[in-house]
Protein backbone atom coordinates (compact mmCIF):
# COMPACT_ATOMS: atom_id res chain seq x y z
CA UNK A 1 0.00 0.00 0.00
CA UNK A 2 2.39 2.73 -1.30
CA UNK A 3 0.81 6.81 -1.10
CA UNK A 4 2.32 9.56 -3.25
CA UNK A 5 3.49 12.16 -1.62
CA UNK A 6 1.38 14.77 -3.66
CA UNK A 7 -1.76 12.62 -2.71
CA UNK A 8 -0.97 12.78 0.77
CA UNK A 9 -0.07 16.19 1.21
CA UNK A 10 -3.45 17.10 -0.22
CA UNK A 11 -5.23 14.71 2.19
CA UNK A 12 -3.59 16.48 4.97
CA UNK A 13 -4.54 19.50 3.75
CA UNK A 14 -7.56 19.03 2.99
CA UNK A 15 -9.32 19.83 6.17
CA UNK A 16 -7.29 23.53 6.29
CA UNK A 17 -9.29 24.00 2.85
CA UNK A 18 -12.53 22.72 4.29
CA UNK A 19 -12.16 25.40 7.06
CA UNK A 20 -11.71 28.34 4.90
CA UNK A 21 -14.57 27.91 2.91
CA UNK A 22 -16.81 27.52 5.88
CA UNK A 23 -15.58 31.12 7.65
CA UNK A 24 -13.19 31.00 10.35
CA UNK A 25 -15.10 29.83 13.35
CA UNK A 26 -17.06 27.75 11.44
CA UNK A 27 -17.46 24.12 13.10
CA UNK A 28 -15.70 21.65 10.83
CA UNK A 29 -18.06 18.76 9.21
CA UNK A 30 -18.51 15.23 10.61
CA UNK A 31 -17.17 14.37 7.26
CA UNK A 32 -14.20 16.21 7.70
CA UNK A 33 -13.69 14.84 11.17
CA UNK A 34 -13.59 11.23 9.49
CA UNK A 35 -11.77 12.00 6.31
CA UNK A 36 -9.06 13.42 9.02
CA UNK A 37 -9.04 10.35 10.89
CA UNK A 38 -8.98 7.85 7.88
CA UNK A 39 -5.95 10.10 6.85
CA UNK A 40 -4.60 9.87 10.21
CA UNK A 41 -5.39 5.68 9.73
CA UNK A 42 -3.71 5.58 6.49
CA UNK A 43 -0.31 7.06 7.51
CA UNK A 44 -0.09 5.11 10.77
CA UNK A 45 -0.77 2.11 8.77
CA UNK A 46 1.34 3.13 5.68
CA UNK A 47 4.38 3.39 8.83
CA UNK A 48 3.40 0.27 10.80
CA UNK A 49 3.55 -1.40 7.27
CA UNK A 50 6.39 -0.34 6.08
CA UNK A 51 8.70 -0.60 9.87
CA UNK A 52 6.45 -2.77 11.57
CA UNK A 53 7.54 -6.08 9.05
CA UNK A 54 11.27 -5.87 9.57
CA UNK A 55 10.78 -5.41 13.20
CA UNK A 56 8.76 -8.29 13.74
CA UNK A 57 10.76 -10.85 11.54
CA UNK A 58 13.80 -9.75 13.63
CA UNK A 59 11.81 -10.15 16.84
CA UNK A 60 10.48 -13.62 14.97
CA UNK A 61 13.93 -14.26 14.87
CA UNK A 62 14.74 -13.96 18.28
CA UNK A 63 11.93 -15.70 20.05
CA UNK A 64 13.04 -18.34 17.34
CA UNK A 65 16.95 -18.48 18.23
CA UNK A 66 15.53 -18.49 21.72
CA UNK A 67 13.21 -21.32 21.29
CA UNK A 68 15.80 -23.61 19.92
CA UNK A 69 18.26 -22.62 22.42
CA UNK A 70 15.57 -23.55 25.01
CA UNK A 71 15.35 -26.75 23.49
CA UNK A 72 18.97 -27.58 23.41
CA UNK A 73 19.03 -26.17 27.36
CA UNK A 74 16.65 -28.15 27.57
CA UNK A 75 18.03 -31.50 26.18
CA UNK A 76 21.05 -31.00 28.09
CA UNK A 77 19.65 -30.37 31.46
CA UNK A 78 17.04 -33.93 30.42
CA UNK A 79 20.46 -35.60 29.78
CA UNK A 80 22.30 -34.28 33.09
CA UNK A 81 19.04 -34.84 35.10
CA UNK A 82 19.21 -38.68 33.74
CA UNK A 83 22.64 -38.99 34.71
CA UNK A 84 22.06 -37.50 37.86
CA UNK A 85 18.50 -40.60 38.26
CA UNK A 86 21.14 -43.11 36.79
CA UNK A 87 24.12 -42.38 39.38
CA UNK A 88 21.56 -42.31 41.99
CA UNK A 89 19.77 -45.76 40.88
CA UNK A 90 23.28 -47.37 41.03
CA UNK A 91 24.40 -45.35 44.46
CA UNK A 92 22.97 -48.09 46.74
CA UNK A 93 25.10 -50.71 44.80
CA UNK A 94 28.21 -48.81 44.83
CA UNK A 95 27.80 -48.26 48.54
CA UNK A 96 27.07 -51.75 49.05
CA UNK A 97 30.30 -52.77 46.99
CA UNK A 98 32.68 -50.12 48.56
CA UNK A 99 31.38 -52.07 51.95
CA UNK A 100 32.60 -55.33 50.31
CA UNK A 101 35.87 -54.04 49.08
CA UNK A 102 36.15 -52.14 52.57
CA UNK A 103 35.30 -55.10 54.83
CA UNK A 104 37.52 -57.35 52.34
CA UNK A 105 40.75 -55.32 53.05
CA UNK A 106 40.59 -54.96 56.58
CA UNK A 107 39.95 -58.67 56.77
CA UNK A 108 43.15 -58.29 54.94
CA UNK A 109 44.70 -56.00 56.75
CA UNK A 110 43.82 -57.62 59.97
CA UNK A 111 45.26 -60.99 58.28
CA UNK A 112 48.69 -59.14 57.64
CA UNK A 113 48.83 -57.41 60.92
CA UNK A 114 47.96 -60.56 62.72
CA UNK A 115 51.26 -62.15 60.38
CA UNK A 116 53.16 -59.43 61.13
CA UNK A 117 52.72 -59.61 64.88
CA UNK A 118 53.09 -63.12 65.06
CA UNK A 119 56.98 -62.89 63.11
CA UNK A 120 57.63 -59.79 65.99
CA UNK A 121 56.78 -62.12 68.76
CA UNK A 122 58.55 -64.98 67.02
CA UNK A 123 61.54 -62.54 66.28
CA UNK A 124 61.31 -61.04 69.92
CA UNK A 125 61.51 -64.52 71.13
CA UNK A 126 64.38 -65.80 69.66
CA UNK A 127 66.47 -62.61 70.57
CA UNK A 128 65.22 -63.00 74.35
CA UNK A 129 66.29 -66.71 74.05
CA UNK A 130 69.93 -65.71 72.32
CA UNK A 131 70.19 -63.13 75.31
CA UNK A 132 69.45 -65.89 77.79
CA UNK A 133 72.08 -68.36 76.58
CA UNK A 134 74.83 -65.65 76.33
CA UNK A 135 73.84 -64.35 79.43
CA UNK A 136 73.93 -67.69 80.98
CA UNK A 137 77.64 -68.44 79.01
CA UNK A 138 78.67 -65.04 80.32
CA UNK A 139 77.18 -65.78 84.17
CA UNK A 140 79.42 -69.56 83.38
CA UNK A 141 82.08 -67.93 82.58
CA UNK A 142 82.47 -65.63 85.33
CA UNK A 143 81.63 -68.34 88.04
CA UNK A 144 84.64 -70.56 86.80
CA UNK A 145 86.50 -67.36 86.22
CA UNK A 146 85.70 -66.68 90.24
CA UNK A 147 85.91 -70.04 91.25
CA UNK A 148 89.32 -70.54 89.74
CA UNK A 149 90.52 -67.52 91.63
CA UNK A 150 88.99 -68.37 95.03
CA UNK A 151 90.32 -71.98 94.63
CA UNK A 152 93.87 -70.52 93.99
CA UNK A 153 93.75 -68.04 96.54
CA UNK A 154 92.18 -70.39 99.21
CA UNK A 155 95.59 -72.77 97.93
CA UNK A 156 97.92 -70.52 98.30
CA UNK A 157 96.33 -69.29 101.85
CA UNK A 158 97.09 -72.91 102.88
CA UNK A 159 100.42 -72.87 101.38
CA UNK A 160 101.42 -69.96 103.57
CA UNK A 161 100.48 -71.64 106.15
CA UNK A 162 102.15 -74.55 105.84
CA UNK A 163 105.20 -72.64 104.15
CA UNK A 164 108.13 -73.07 106.67
CA UNK A 165 112.03 -71.96 106.18
CA UNK A 166 113.02 -75.69 106.02
CA UNK A 167 110.16 -76.30 103.78
CA UNK A 168 111.12 -73.77 101.33
CA UNK A 169 115.04 -74.59 101.86
CA UNK A 170 114.28 -77.70 100.84
CA UNK A 171 111.74 -77.03 97.82
CA UNK A 172 114.74 -74.36 96.66
CA UNK A 173 117.28 -76.97 97.28
CA UNK A 174 115.36 -79.14 94.59
CA UNK A 175 114.47 -77.24 92.35
CA UNK A 176 118.23 -75.91 91.68
CA UNK A 177 118.93 -79.72 91.19
CA UNK A 178 116.23 -80.09 88.48
CA UNK A 179 117.68 -77.26 87.02
CA UNK A 180 121.17 -78.83 87.03
CA UNK A 181 119.88 -82.20 85.88
CA UNK A 182 118.33 -80.48 83.01
CA UNK A 183 121.66 -78.59 81.97
CA UNK A 184 123.32 -81.71 81.68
Amino acid sequence: MRIPACLLTALLALPAFAAEHGGEHAEPSILWKWANFVILVAVLGYLINKHAGAFFRSRTAEIQSGLTEAARMRETAERQVSEIERRVANLESEIASLRGESKKEMAAEAERLKVETAKTLERVQAQAQFEIASATKLASAELKRRTAELAVELASGEIRQRMSGAVQEKLVTSFVSQLGAARK
